[in-house]
């Protein structure tokens, strides 16, 4: 099994800076590609940006040249840093990750969510 704990948010002025870590830990092979989503109230969930094991990134054009995705692939773990926050960018951020448990099983795996809430 596969377990991904996420920290780091938490409440942020506009304008602001949050910095997201998602660690997996578990029986790993090899992770392909970690990202982050976000699901705000009433909204479905949606991509806010994702890493391959290369280092190749993708963002969602709301959060391009505000947001930075890294990752360290020797501790599983991926990061978000998050600048200039906007109240729209409120919602339930999850870590995700594309994980071979095996050298013929591969999953899905999801963290538990933390939220991040951007108000004055």
């Amino acid at each position: 099994q596969v377990q991904l704990v996420e920290s780091g948010g938490g409440l942020v002025q506009p304008g602001g800076s949050l910095r997201l870590s998602c660690a997996a830990s578990g029986s790993i092979f090899s992770i392909y590609v970690m990202g982050w989503y976000r699901q705000a109230p009433g909204k479905q969930r949606e991509l806010v940006a994702a890493i391959t094991s290369g280092g190749s990134t993708n963002y969602a054009d709301s959060v391009k040249g505000r947001f930075t995705i890294s990752r360290d692939n020797a501790k599983n773990t991926v990061f978000l840093q998050m600048n200039s926050l906007k109240p729209e960018d409120t919602a339930l951020y999850y870590c995700n990750a594309d994980v071979r448990t095996t050298v013929t099983r591969r999953g899905d795996y999801w963290g538990q969510g933390t939220q991040v809430t951007v108000s004055s």
